[in-house]
């Protein structure tokens, strides 16, 4: 499926993570994209990190950082 089907919010996070040299951790996710790390505003964009995970868009590797599925 193509990422255009997703919300804009989550396209931006997808773009954040291919564009990555490798694996990325939440706080990287949250820096790229301006976002302030404060435990609320981390906590939500981990929340999309594993709803793109679950859903088949990303890997959630066992160190918890996150990767393109390709």
């Amino acid at each position: 499926m193509d990422e255009a089907v997703l919300p804009a919010d989550y396209q931006r996070i997808m773009e954040v993570v291919r564009r990555a040299d490798g694996p990325v951790m939440v706080k990287q996710v949250c820096g790229e994209l301006g976002i302030a790390s404060a435990p609320a505003r981390s906590e939500a964009m981990r929340a999309k990190l594993n709803r793109l995970a679950e859903r088949g868009w990303l890997r959630k590797l066992v160190d918890g950082k996150f990767t393109t599925t390709l």
